[in-house]
């Protein structure tokens, strides 16, 4: 390879830049002595040269390379103070990937020599380690993002009050479909595939939300030993994807995914990571951020700058407090928005990226870099809005425009249809929104993202087949995963032939996707879910990249196919009603003559709640009555082991009364109904009732 003819050009954009004559190549590092840039040559196996980066312009360093195309594979050796208990770990013979880097090529493998320090000393990371880690990791790729044809591109755009959320695996999704070639599966391009996307969209849903696809580590270094990781929230790359999700290698296949999504109709959300990376904590590998500036990428404990302050339970925290790491998050967003057509994002731990001086600010600088950002304001921003640091549970406290995960909905819910005491007020209210929580500076009633389950904690049907968590394949002697579950396995533990057994966890199932549609708020489905997928009751399968975790779609029994039928007659009655397509909360108050209220709620003897009803803990059943342009609509949840005779309110109307659904199926539904009726609702079941102009 010939040398390329190097100068100084331009520290913006930072990464590797292709103007159609060379390569700017632009690294940040505050406290760096030092930086070269490493040549390889196209699998990454042999380096080729170096260059000195001579320039450092407001600790941007920077290098032009006159000739440079797209596909030079290329690395940082980054030189300074290797002293860990002053927070510097610089160390040239760790080669570094970009963090702009766009593509990785090779994999990590895990020897002595990917840590900074002499792994066999007993000094640990006090130690220095003089073996050269390129042999062992990916390197970066310059790409050219203009390449791409996009053609009539046009993103779905859904309000929220519009939106369905499917939570989704992109391997586990597409590793069993029987449709794909093998190389496709687990792949973008396997999700690309017609199969993927006509059952999407013949499912109705609006949005799939993908688990981590940025490039993640595939091992869990931290605790000793390997595991595969599955679920990828070990990201060590921001705008580089997961390389075993490229079935040929090419990064257009996300844009061929998410090109063809938008043409079904259907929006892109991203997981992502930005709370910490995968370099884990003070005894983790040096890979990237840790050898580029320690100090400036990472919060280190302040009485120990050896180690660092974790409020994530993965070993460190990216410092979002620092202006330059919150520009990294921040381009990261507009590269995933701008260049590939991405929809939104659900934020992992999001309260650590809003941190300041260690405690949870809505006047941090993250959040106000996204409140200002012209790009960020038009896509979906869904924050998880907890962390495992000090006052790290923010449910309610992001600012209006975003969306949050509600456990608080998942937790009521499963409580609710679990048969708990004392449910009504707090159920009432997740179902109409949490106002309590929600209903403050403006923000929306979709401001509350509702689902029952995620990928985090059990399915849907191990939801109502498990007491306790059955975690021993993960090989922590079932220590991990919540024991939180809020489950009841309906009477036996486990699979089960008893026929009592299966119609209690069938009914319960419907009832509670039922609830989940029938909610206001943004529902979130996830994968498996709608045909009761199950993960033998393991409740944290991260680790779990088999069959535990993948969808087997040629072994969907009748019975799964029928609830797929079910949810898909949910998802279409949802966006039927157009009730639920609403931005305000509901007051209670009369809004008409005839004494009406927006929303009221209806006890079993057709009488509003007292204050009696809402603090009676045996009460298992409760409805709405809503007001609509069109007449009304009362949804009745019951939740007892009985059915339960329920006298219908009295309303002055000569409207037509209709069951228009019943998740029992069980319901005559050409009974005549009128005010003061008095029908039989079933055990376990939502029935849905228009009175129709």
């Amino acid at each position: 390879m010939a040398k390329y003819k190097a100068y100084t050009k331009t520290p913006y954009p930072l990464g590797s830049t292709y103007d159609g004559k060379g390569v700017n190549f632009a690294l940040f590092s505050a406290h760096a002595t030092k930086v070269e840039l490493c040549i390889f040559n196209d699998s990454g196996s042999e380096e080729l040269m170096r260059y000195v980066i001579e320039e450092n312009t407001n600790n941007i360093w920077h290098i032009y390379l006159e000739g440079a195309k797209p596909g030079l594979v290329y690395g940082y050796r980054v030189y300074g103070l290797y002293k860990p208990e002053q927070g510097y770990r610089f160390n040239p013979n760790k080669l570094l990937i970009d963090p702009y880097g766009k593509k990785l090529v090779g994999t990590l493998i895990w020897n002595k020599a990917i840590f900074g320090y002499d792994l066999d000393s007993p000094e640990k990371d006090l130690s220095y380690s003089t073996l050269d880690s390129a042999p062992y990791v990916p390197k970066s790729v310059v790409v050219d993002d203009n390449e791409y044809d996009w053609g009539d591109d046009k993103k779905p755009d859904y309000p929220m009050s519009e939106s369905i959320i499917y939570e989704t695996h992109l391997r586990g999704a597409t590793k069993l479909n029987p449709f794909l070639p093998d190389t496709k599966r687990g792949t973008f391009a396997g999700f690309t595939d017609d199969s993927t996307v006509n059952y999407l969209k013949h499912l109705g849903i609006t949005a799939v939300e993908l688990l981590p696809v940025h490039a993640f580590f595939g091992h869990r270094h931290k605790r000793g030993y390997i595991i595969d990781n599955y679920w990828g929230y070990e990201s060590f790359s921001f705008f580089a994807p997961e390389q075993s999700y490229l079935s040929e290698g090419n990064i257009n296949e996300i844009r061929d995914m998410v090109k063809k999504l938008h043409r079904h109709g259907i929006e892109v959300l991203l997981d992502v990571v930005y709370n910490h990376t995968g370099e884990g904590n003070h005894l983790g590998p040096t890979l990237c951020y840790r050898g580029i500036d320690n100090l400036s990428y990472y919060i280190l404990n302040p009485d120990n700058k050896r180690t660092y302050l974790d409020t994530t339970g993965c070993g460190a925290s990216l410092n979002m407090q620092n202006s330059y790491v919150v520009r990294m998050v921040m381009d990261s967003l507009r590269y995933w928005v701008e260049k590939m057509h991405i929809d939104g994002f659900r934020f992992d731990l999001a309260t650590t990226l809003c941190r300041r001086n260690n405690e949870f600010r809505q006047t941090s600088g993250f959040l106000y870099a996204v409140a200002q950002d012209e790009v960020l304001q038009k896509v979906k921003l869904i924050a998880e809005p907890w962390d495992v640091g000090y006052g790290g549970y923010q449910l309610g406290a992001f600012l209006p425009g975003w969306s949050e995960w509600n456990d608080k909905y998942r937790d009521n819910v499963r409580r609710f249809w679990k048969g708990d005491q004392y449910q009504i007020a707090e159920i009432a209210s997740r179902l109409t929104g949490s106002s309590e929580i929600f209903n403050h500076s403006n923000r929306s009633i979709n401001s509350s993202i509702n689902f029952i389950t995620a990928h985090d904690g059990f399915t849907l049907y191990d939801l109502v087949s498990y007491n306790m968590k059955h975690n021993i394949a993960n090989g922590e002697n079932n220590r991990d995963g919540t024991d939180a579950n809020w489950s009841w396995n309906s009477g036996e533990e486990g699979k089960s032939t008893n026929e009592i057994v299966i119609k209690n966890r069938n009914n319960r199932m419907r009832a509670m996707l039922a609830t989940l549609m029938f909610s206001f708020g943004t529902p979130m489905i996830t994968f498996g879910d709608e045909f009761g997928r199950s993960q033998m009751g393991n409740n944290n399968p991260y680790c779990q990249d088999n069959a535990i975790t993948w969808i087997a779609w040629e072994g969907l029994s009748t019975k799964q196919r029928s609830l797929i039928s079910y949810t898909k007659k949910l998802i279409s009655l949802r966006k039927k009603l157009k009730i639920f397509n609403r931005n305000s909360f509901f007051t209670g108050k009369v809004i008409d003559e005839k004494g009406n209220k927006d929303l009221a709620w209806y006890t079993e003897k057709g009488i509003q709640f007292t204050s009696s009803d809402w603090h009676d803990g045996n009460r298992r059943c409760l409805s709405y009555l809503l007001k609509t342009d069109n007449g009304f609509i009362q949804a009745i949840f019951n939740a007892n082991h009985t059915n339960i005779d329920w006298k219908l309110p009295t309303i002055r109307t000569k409207h037509q009364w209709s069951i228009i659904f019943d998740s029992s199926d069980t319901v005559d539904k050409d009974i005549e109904l009128n005010s003061g009726k008095i029908i039989s609702v079933p055990s376990w079941s939502v029935l849905l009732i228009e009175i129709k102009k």
